[in-house]
């Protein structure tokens, strides 16, 4: 939910800890999530599901989605939740796996792990083990558990592709994972680390639902499946909360998944790291695509006619098709305009928006009408200004949004 770019990991995991404090020893406190009994069957937990809790672990419910949707724990099993808090899914769970099956409790806030463990020895719930730690170093061996659960906690990790190499490692193969999470539209692309106050107000530590899932298929993941989604921060008593989640698309969602049954090779797993689909839409959501393209137009016009000449140096001759070359300019230069001009929409500016037009008119105009090299080279630089200044002015935005200076 509130995960900071920028922030060094103890301070990170500092933060988190004290937040969730306060959550296990005031749960009616006014915070900017919701928090307690309503907040769960409004996200969809079956009322008579709740009503079998305690009414100590129903108040203090932080999830941020139902989890449960994903139909992954079957009777007998051995169920780790992570991120357990209060204890909402762990005791569901606890009465899904039967009078055979065990569940672990992990969490890292001290407060909510005692807060569990009382509540559990306060109404004799057996099957039940919570144990004090982190999802990036489960203290559990390989291949031990056969179903994974988490509500809102993978938002708060720091290291979120060590956390998801985790899961698979204590999974046994083919194991079975549910997951609740806050997932993004649009990354955050400036810098938070100064201001700690948006620790307990914004969302710009969630990953984009793209990026999220692309992070368990290469650790080895496998059917997975996105089987709901929430408004979640329409339930945050914070105007600004609410206004920061809408500026970045943040919502909350629920997956299911299995484990492969083996850990793909470092051939595969890079291969899937460095998808150029995958890149693509990271730059796109994080306002890089105009100058992404920017630089390829630069490239296809004086890179080419670079290589043109310096070929025949080492004895190769290339014959150079002028209607193509000119395209892929053409295309790239359309590109960056289209890719500025939907910025528009976001920060009202239009400045950015006509300095790129018209450099893609000059750029267009010397390439098909009247070559001038001066023309040309005039374009290219209203087309660097437009999409710099609309790069600029995104990140100001999201700036502003953030009550950043």
């Amino acid at each position: 939910m509130v995960a900071i770019l920028g922030y060094s990991r103890p301070q990170i995991l500092a933060a988190v800890q004290q937040m969730y404090t306060v959550v296990a020893n005031a749960p009616a406190s006014l915070f900017h999530f919701p928090v307690g009994a309503e907040a769960s069957r409004r996200l969809g937990y079956p009322p008579e599901q709740l009503a079998q809790l305690p009414a100590e672990v129903r108040d203090a419910f932080a999830g941020v989605g139902y989890p449960f949707r994903a139909g992954a724990i079957r009777r007998g099993d051995r169920v780790l939740d992570i991120g357990a808090g209060a204890g909402n899914d762990a005791l569901i769970a606890c009465q899904l796996v039967g009078p055979q099956g065990q569940v672990i409790a992990l969490d890292l806030t001290a407060a909510m792990t005692r807060r569990l463990r009382q509540a559990s020895q306060r109404h004799a719930i057996d099957r039940l083990g919570v144990v004090q730690g982190s999802a990036e170093q489960l203290p559990l061996p390989d291949a031990s558990i056969d179903c994974i659960s988490s509500n809102g906690a993978l938002n708060l990790v720091p290291d979120k592709r060590r956390a998801v190499a985790e899961m698979f490692r204590v999974l046994k193969p083919h194991g079975r994972v549910q997951l609740a999470d806050v997932v993004i539209h649009r990354p955050v692309s400036v810098d938070c680390h100064e201001d700690p106050r948006l620790w307990v107000e914004c969302v710009v530590g969630a990953t984009v639902k793209e990026e999220l899932i692309a992070l368990f298929e290469e650790a080895g993941f496998e059917e997975i499946s996105v089987l709901g989604s929430h408004d979640y921060f329409a339930l945050s008593p914070s105007a600004q909360t609410r206004e920061v989640a809408a500026g970045f698309g943040a919502h909350s969602v629920e997956i299911g998944m299995r484990r492969g049954g083996t850990a793909p090779n470092w051939l595969q797993r890079w291969c899937r790291r460095l998808d150029p689909r995958r890149w693509l839409r990271l730059w796109y959501r994080r306002g890089l695509l105009g100058m992404l393209a920017f630089l390829l137009a630069l490239l296809s016009c004086y890179g080419t006619l670079a290589m043109v000449a310096l070929l025949p140096l080492l004895g190769v001759h290339l014959v150079l098709d002028e209607g193509l070359w000119a395209g892929a300019i053409t295309g790239f230069v359309l590109v960056t305009l289209v890719a500025v001009a939907s910025g528009i929409r976001r920060y009202r500016a239009y400045l950015p928006t006509l300095l790129a037009a018209g450099g893609s008119a000059l750029v267009l105009y010397a390439l098909f009408i009247d070559y001038q090299v001066l023309v040309e080279l005039t374009g290219f630089l209203l087309l660097l200004a437009g999409a710099a200044w609309d790069f600029v002015l995104r990140r100001r935005h999201e700036a502003s949004l953030l009550g950043l200076a």
